[in-house]
């Protein structure tokens, strides 16, 4: 999925860690932050809870798909179905803490009163995993989550969604359930695809790509 790989950690440590241990006293060799406030007095380490809470180096990577994007879109309504097209969107992108945001929106939308879609992708330290939620305006379907099962690899990553509702094709309501999963995955730094395969629940079992959005870095 998401080619978030390359980091600076180990010539940054290698500089660092050095000078550190240097400057650590005794007691803070014993139990302080290694860090030395007024007074030579070691600064007390910091919490779980505040070091989880910073970016990571997964979160700090998916930084960089911040900007705009402009974004074809592909829906096949059932197995074997002709793809629809759709061109002329634009995906804006911005991290807020350590989520990337994402929406969808016509390209003549300046203003952002038209959004399609949105989305929430963040990488949970705790967990160990990617989270992610969706929210469609184009269909009454709710607020989808998913989650990894893994950390992934720069290849890429698969969310598995919660299982939801649809209305069904017709003029009464189905109420079929539906699952889905979303597949994304980087080429290079300009380019990314997120795959949506669907299963309804209707015995068959029957998977199939469902929905595409590609995505090129408008330069």
């Amino acid at each position: 999925m998401l080619e978030r790989r390359h980091f600076l950690g180990a010539a940054v440590g290698s500089v660092l860690l050095p000078s550190l241990a240097v400057a650590q006293t005794p007691a803070a060799k014993a139990g302080g932050s290694g860090q030395l406030g007024l007074g030579n007095v070691p600064l007390p380490a910091a919490s779980a809870a505040e070091r989880l809470n910073e970016l990571g180096p997964e979160n700090a990577a998916m930084a960089a798909y911040a900007g705009l994007w402009d974004v074809t879109e592909t829906v096949w309504d059932k197995p074997g179905a002709e793809p629809v097209t759709t061109t002329g969107l634009v995906a804006e992108r911005r991290m807020i803490g350590s989520y990337l945001q994402e929406f969808i929106r016509p390209a003549s939308d300046s203003t952002n009163q038209d959004i399609k879609r949105i989305d929430y992708l963040s990488f949970q330290r705790v967990d160990g995993r990617w989270k992610y939620v969706s929210i469609e305006m184009r269909a009454p379907v709710g607020i989808m989550p998913a989650y990894s099962f893994d950390r992934g690899d720069s290849a890429g990553v698969v969310l598995v969604h919660d299982s939801f509702a649809i209305t069904g094709g017709g003029s009464e309501v189905a109420g079929q359930m539906l699952r889905m999963n979303t597949v994304v995955t980087r080429d290079g730094p300009d380019r990314d695809v997120k795959n949506q395969h669907f299963i309804l629940s209707d015995g068959a079992g029957t998977v199939w790509l469902a929905h595409r959005y590609a995505y090129t870095r408008r330069i």
